[in-house]
């Protein structure tokens, strides 16, 4: 059983991702004024590779962003990936 967990004190946070309790992957974002966050690294342990969690944790800040009416700046290279190759997620930008 997969869960994503967000921990944020106002300036960083970070969406966990666990499987059976165990970090399989993270997302680290920093904050850039009220409504926007900057996400810059995404992982995901090697150990949990080929199941999809970094894209599920890009989903996650996605969700996240768009229930709170905030905007996302992806500098890291995963996550503007996903943005790039999925139209349907340019709102959050």
């Amino acid at each position: 059983m997969t869960k994503i967990v967000l921990e944020d004190n106002g300036k960083k946070g970070r969406f966990v991702l666990f499987e059976d309790e165990q970090q399989a992957g993270e997302i680290i974002f920093t904050w850039a004024g009220t409504n926007k966050f900057i996400i810059e690294h995404t992982e995901v342990d090697s150990r949990f590779g080929g199941k999809g969690y970094g894209k599920k944790l890009v989903l996650e800040a996605v969700d996240f962003a768009r229930k709170n009416k905030h905007h996302i700046i992806p500098l890291c290279p995963y996550a503007k990936t996903v943005f790039e190759r999925n139209e349907n997620l340019q709102d959050v930008l």
